[in-house]
């Protein structure tokens, strides 16, 4: 499994760095060098974990099992820069400090400790594929500091990641937050399973068994918080995506009401040049809609809004439903009275019922309105009860 997964885990972790390499390139805060350094140690990790590599380090340094030491000691190194970006996000640069040292005299307390237990254990050949489970038996001391730890600083990095999220500025830093914190439970379950392995191995038990559910837990994790750690950045970019993806869609939802309306007044359309951008023709019809309901409002009967209005309160509708089901059906009723050239008497003084505060608010109604007025049984029932009445030139 590790000849899959870990160059899985490996090739994202340095495609990330390499994109983080490229945002350092105009922002060199400490937060951005921290999270280089964080994909650096990461990506080192899971291509030298890989047992092709793994066992070509150890021969090229020269130490048994040298690998496992580099591989285990960088995700100490990466969890400190982990810390530091989740610090200095969360406070000013002096108090951020002040906070990741203690933190940084543990990790590096930590890594002298592992480093002299590696050193002083007893060599049974290169592990590549069972590292971890011959540490659990030979030397536990090793792998129960490491395993500490990680444990504690998953658990620090989990709880800031969290605390920040909640008050984070941006929405994709937010949700990136809460995917670093939602780690925290398979980082957990990694742990419990190495834990397993040591005590297994003091009854002459290996922890085989579990080995699989050790390797994806920490494969989830390590995905997941890379995932949450470039989230931010690339969330802009998804924003901007998923924006033109819905301009686009909304165009279309607008062409056939666009159609119908701008086809019997069609003074209020604009001409464009054929490069003009998306947003700039949606804006266009949105306003074209506008004016040719305003237009149409002299064909509109006046009782079409009371009417619409009792038949979709009866239907269920409420608030901006039932207000753009009504001004559709105010439309209909116009469009179908402007065809037959009966002007209605009396005849509405105002084609709207709501009033969008922005232009976001604008086009989610005219969305609404559109498809009312194309498929609202309560749009075609009042219309249908409107037929359109002599002109007054034909009453005289």
């Amino acid at each position: 499994m590790n000849s899959v997964l870990y160059p899985l885990c490996a090739a994202i972790a340095f495609l990330a760095l390499l994109y983080k390499l490229r945002v350092l390139r105009t922002d060199r805060s400490v937060t951005q060098v921290a999270l280089v350094g964080n994909f650096f140690f990461l990506s080192l990790t899971y291509t030298v974990s890989t047992p092709v590599v793994w066992v070509a380090t150890s021969q090229a340094v020269g130490v048994v099992n040298f690998s496992g030491l580099l591989t285990q000691g960088c995700v100490i190194l990466l969890t400190a820069c982990q810390q530091v970006v989740l610090l200095h996000l969360s406070h000013e640069a002096p108090t951020a400090w002040r906070k990741a040292r203690p933190r940084l005299i543990a990790l590096a307390l930590v890594l002298a400790g592992m480093v002299g237990l590696f050193v002083a254990a007893t060599s049974r050949g290169e592990k590549p594929d069972d590292f971890a489970l011959d540490s659990a038996q030979y030397y536990p001391a090793y792998l129960t500091i490491y395993l500490l730890a990680y444990a504690a600083n998953q658990v620090d990095v989990g709880v800031l990641g969290w605390r920040y999220a909640r008050i984070a500025p941006h929405p994709w830093m937010r949700r990136g937050l809460y995917l670093i914190a939602a780690t925290l439970p398979f980082a957990l379950l990694y742990t419990g399973c190495r834990a397993a392995d040591v005590v297994a191995a003091q009854f002459g038990v290996s922890g085989q068994a579990w080995e699989p559910l050790a390797q994806v837990a920490v494969t989830i994790a390590t995905l997941t918080k890379t995932l949450g750690w470039v989230l931010p950045d690339w969330g802009r970019s998804l924003s901007d995506l998923w924006q033109r993806i819905d301009d686009r869609r909304a165009y279309r939802d607008l062409a056939p009401l666009h159609r119908e309306v701008t086809g019997h007044v069609p003074e209020p359309v604009l001409h464009l040049e054929p490069d003009t951008d998306l947003r700039t023709r949606l804006y266009r019809r949105l306003v074209e809609i506008r004016d040719a309901q305003w237009a149409l409002r002299t064909w509109t009967p006046a009782a079409v809004a009371e009417a619409a209005e009792q038949r979709g309160r009866s239907a269920g509708l409420a608030g901006t439903d039932l207000a753009a089901t009504i001004e559709a059906a105010q439309l209909k009723a116009a469009l179908q009275a402007r065809a037959a050239q009966r002007q209605p008497v009396p005849h509405t003084l105002s084609p709207r019922v709501a009033e969008p505060e922005d232009l976001a608010a604008e086009l989610a109604f005219q969305r609404k309105m559109a498809r009312a007025f194309a498929t609202s049984p309560v749009v075609a029932a009042v219309a249908a009860d409107f037929v359109p009445g002599p002109s007054v030139q034909e009453t005289s």
